[in-house]
C-alpha cells in the first residue's frame, strides 16, 4: 500500500512541483506550491462539485429524514427501509459524498508529505523521486517573492488561512441555512447546527495552530487551496440559484 500511494499519488505531485519550479525563470519555491495547488485543484472540480452537491441535497431532505425518524422512532427496522426508498425516489446517497472527500485527504496527506519532506531535507531535491524528464535543482530557494521564508512557521500566512477558512465554512454553511430553518419541526435542539457552529471556529482554529508549527510553505498551500474553493463554491452555488 506505501509503494502504491507513493508511485500513484505521492511521486507524480512530487514532480509537478519541481517541474513548475524549474520552468520558471525566477525559481520561486512559493509560486511553484500555489500553481501545483490550483492545478490540483482544477482536477478536482468535479468530484468537488459532487460532493458539494451530494451535501446540498441530503441537506435538503433532512425535513422528510427527520419525519421519518419520528414517524418510525419505535420501529428501527422501518425506518431504514422507509428512508433508503426516501432516497431512492430521489436519487441520491448518503455516501455519495464520503468518495470524493476521502481522495481528496489522501491527495491532501500526499501534498504535505512532499513539502514536509522537501522542507526538512533543507530545500534539497531527492533525485530518487524524480522522473527521467526532470531535471533536479542543484538547490531550491526558499523565499517566496524574495522575502517570506518557506522553511519557517509564520503568524501571517497562518492567520490568513484560518480567516480563508472561517469564510469557506460559513459560505458552506450559509447555502444550508434556508433547509435547516425550515426543517425545524420541534423545540429539540438541532445538534447538527451545534456541530457546524463549532466546526465554524474549530477549523480555522486548528489551521492556524497548524500554520504556526510547520513551514510557511503548508500554509502557502492551504490558504490558496481555500481560496480556490470559496471560488469554486461561489460558482456553484450562483448556477445553482439560476437553475432554480
Amino acid at each position: 500500500m506505501g509503494d502504491f500511494f507513493h508511485a500513484i499519488i505521492y511521486q507524480p505531485i512530487y514532480n509537478i512541483l519541481i517541474f513548475f519550479y524549474n520552468v520558471f525563470p525566477w525559481q520561486d519555491f512559493g509560486i511553484a506550491i500555489i500553481l501545483t495547488t490550483l492545478l490540483i485543484k482544477f482536477l478536482f472540480i468535479p468530484l468537488s462539485k459532487k460532493q458539494i452537491e451530494s451535501q446540498k441535497k441530503m441537506q435538503e431532505l433532512q425535513p422528510k429524514i427527520k419525519e421519518l425518524q419520528k414517524k418510525f422512532k419505535d420501529n428501527k427496522e422501518q425506518q431504514t427501509k422507509a428512508m433508503m426508498d426516501l432516497y431512492k425516489e430521489h436519487k441520491t446517497n448518503p455516501f455519495s459524498g464520503c468518495l470524493p472527500l476521502i481522495i481528496q485527504l489522501i491527495v491532501l496527506i500526499a501534498i504535505y508529505r512532499v513539502i514536509i519532506n522537501i522542507t526538512q531535507a533543507g530545500l534539497m531535491v531527492n533525485p530518487a523521486d524524480l522522473y527521467s524528464f526532470i531535471v533536479a535543482p542543484s538547490a531550491i530557494n526558499h523565499l517566496f517573492l524574495g522575502f517570506l521564508d518557506l522553511t519557517k512557521a509564520n503568524y501571517v500566512l497562518a492567520f490568513l488561512s484560518a480567516i480563508a477558512q472561517y469564510f469557506q465554512t460559513k459560505m458552506l454553511l450559509q447555502s444550508q441555512k434556508t433547509a435547516s430553518t425550515n426543517e425545524k419541526t420541534s423545540d429539540e435542539p438541532d445538534f447538527a447546527a451545534i456541530m457546524n457552529k463549532q466546526m465554524l471556529y474549530l477549523g480555522p482554529g486548528i489551521t492556524f495552530f497548524i500554520g504556526v508549527t510547520f513551514p510557511a510553505a503548508l500554509s502557502l498551500y492551504w490558504l490558496f487551496s481555500t481560496l480556490f474553493m470559496i471560488f469554486q463554491q461561489m460558482f456553484l452555488f450562483r448556477v445553482k440559484k439560476e437553475t432554480v
